[in-house]
């Protein structure tokens, strides 16, 4: 990593703005690098965990030199986040994108031509038209920002066509410096996108993966609903995400949901555009919604008090999953990354890889990815540390703070078990699915059993001893460590490999896992809530109804106003002037200046 040392009058400068403008002390982790890295005219690849801070990263230089800040960003809802957060510190910022009207695009437009604007964001595909280009090649740009940049990645989780052409920003603006960011790329990704964005020898700042306030918990799939429920019974209100496979799943699921008291909304691409900007603005703007979603919600979402996400089914790869359950807890305070899965997850992930168009080499790397996924699922030590390890982050210790570390799993010696499941798949012929060997392992006499004669077998009730849930397990954990497969045209039949004789053959000692449902007491959170004792306090709620009608009243969501943090630090240190308000984290000049009055004289209502 490479961290140039800022001029003494661009960090006094970039110091100053963060504290008139944003209301923040000091910056944090590696911010002040970058910020000097982008104010010498450098190029740069930003890796920085969600929650982290990056914005600030390429807003703070886009304000200091001369220009334009340019932000290419694929998601609409982080621009309007964005845009509406910096028009409330009084920084004239816009965005250009497909959800908006010509007459609004005219007035982005016109502003751009006036020099009014100091922050543009437009998504790729709009930046990359002539028209566009043109028009920004008669603007001086100071900076320009990638966000999400692994999405250039023909290896990672979110491609996007459009990002493979934003290289040519080097011929069009040589002399811009420009900002590669993202919250996760593993090391092939990372070098993917200096290479694809065309970077000039870019200084890399590449931060901790870790989320430390996200506990991880990781169980088997066996009643998903009623898992689910209680799960979210130690949630209620509190503002969360659930994702599932399907779009008929996100609506069964929050149909579900509200029949148990809670506020649930469904979020998928086959929704009307009305209907799912109605939903994901109440999830934004209300307490306590939960959204049940594909993968086609979240990405831009800025809300910082989502309090936990839960996967009802598997992700593709740990690049998806970090990528998700990291739109939990972005304020710091302690969030939860809940999941379960089952064999039919593994299944039907590995069925999709093989019967996609890929080519056999992105096959291979979709096969590496899901494995390493499974294995993480499957892992005996701590969550987080097989988590960052796979990031390249050094983690030494335990974290305390998952399921593994809380409750350590069992092991037990599944060698003679898995030679019985696996002299049984072979002798029914590799053709049939993990029910019907389970039926023949257990002496069940199905239709299907009676129908090929398979009573016969000298493996028909030979696992009589072992439950159907925990051959199961062994299924599912054998096709992990690759000693099984489940073969994706032969609709799902298991069939052996060359790993498999090992087993088979008594060479290889086999101990797995013990399927068992974690219980939820003793959590050990590591990050102390932001708000803490404050909730307790009438102001709080006062303070919150405040900012409520202010937000409503302008259509934004609640946090642009003011983080609960700041509402927080309010409560405890209760000042009584624009100057103390001021010294309040989170409280710039213009925010003063716009809320001051209002929030003072709530305060004042609480000391009578």
């Amino acid at each position: 990593m490479n961290s140039p040392e800022p001029a003494d009058d661009d960090a006094a400068a970039a110091l100053t703005l963060l504290r008139k403008r944003y209301g923040y002390p000091s910056f944090r982790g590696p911010q002040a690098a970058v910020i000097a890295s982008a104010l010498a005219g450098r190029d740069s690849v930003v890796l920085m965990p969600t929650g982290g801070g990056k914005s600030l990263c390429y807003q703070i230089p886009a304000l200091l030199r001369p220009g334009l800040g340019l932000v290419v960003s694929p998601l609409i809802a982080l621009m309007q986040d964005q845009v509406a957060a910096l028009r409330q510190l009084g920084i004239e910022a816009a965005f250009l994108n497909s959800s908006q009207a010509p007459a609004e695009q005219r007035a982005v437009l016109s502003a751009l031509h006036s020099g009014a604007l100091e922050i543009l964001y437009v998504a790729p595909e709009r930046l990359l038209q002539p028209a566009t280009l043109t028009l920004l090649a008669r603007h001086p740009l100071a900076l320009i920002a990638i966000d999400e940049a692994h999405c250039v990645s023909q290896w990672g989780h979110d491609f996007r066509q459009e990002y493979l052409a934003l290289g040519q920003l080097r011929q069009q603006f040589p002399d811009v410096p420009r900002m590669a960011l993202t919250a996760t790329a593993d090391q092939r990704t990372r070098l993917e996108i200096a290479e694809k964005l065309e970077l000039k020898s870019p200084d890399w700042f590449v931060s901790s993966f870790d989320r430390p306030n996200i506990a991880y918990t990781v169980t088997v799939k066996s009643d998903a609903r009623a898992q689910l429920l209680e799960f979210l019974n130690s949630q209620r209100g509190a503002a969360g995400i659930v994702y599932c496979m399907t779009r008929d799943k996100t609506e069964t699921t929050a149909a579900f949901l509200c029949t148990q008291g809670f506020t649930a909304l469904p979020y998928h691409a086959g929704l009307n555009a009305d209907q799912r900007a109605t939903n994901q603005a109440r999830f934004l703007r209300e307490d306590a919604i939960v959204i049940c979603a594909t993968i086609a919600f979240g990405m831009g979402i800025d809300k910082p008090d989502v309090r936990f996400v839960a996967h009802l089914d598997l992700p593709k790869s740990i690049e998806s999953y970090y990528q998700e359950t990291g739109r939990a807890g972005r304020d710091g305070a302690p969030a939860e990354a809940w999941m379960i899965y089952g064999l039919q997850d593994v299944v039907r992930l590995r069925q999709m890889v093989e019967e996609s168009t890929a080519d056999e080499v992105h096959k291979r790397v979709e096969r590496q990815k899901l494995d390493a996924l499974l294995g993480w699922c499957e892992a005996t030590t701590c969550r987080r540390r097989d988590l960052l390890a796979y990031f390249g982050d050094d983690y030494t210790h335990d974290c305390g703070n998952c399921d593994v570390c809380l409750q350590p799993p069992k092991t037990w010696d599944a060698t003679v078990a898995a030679q019985q499941l696996l002299s049984c798949v072979y002798r029914t012929g590799q053709r049939f699915g993990a029910a019907h060997v389970i039926d023949v392992l257990l002496g069940k006499l199905s239709p299907k059993v009676a129908q090929h004669g398979h009573a016969s077998l000298s493996t028909f009730g030979i696992g009589s001893a072992v439950a159907a849930t925990a051959w199961r397990s062994v299924i599912r954990q054998l096709i992990v460590r690759g000693l099984l497969r489940a073969d994706a045209e032969k609709f799902g039949a298991l069939v052996l490999n060359a790993e498999s004789r090992a087993v088979l053959r008594g060479e290889q000692t086999l101990f797995l896992r013990e399927d068992e449902h974690p219980k939820r007491a003793g959590k050990k959170p590591r990050a102390a809530p932001l708000v803490g004792t404050a909730q307790a306090d009438p102001l709080w709620e006062a303070l919150r109804q405040c900012r409520k009608r202010l937000a409503d009243a302008q259509g934004v969501p609640p946090y642009v106003i003011f983080h609960d943090s700041t509402l927080a630090a309010m409560v405890r240190a209760r000042p009584g002037t624009s100057e103390a308000l001021l010294e309040i984290p989170g409280v710039g000049q213009a925010k003063l200046a716009r809320y001051g009055e209002e929030f003072l004289a709530v305060i004042g209502q609480a000391r009578e």
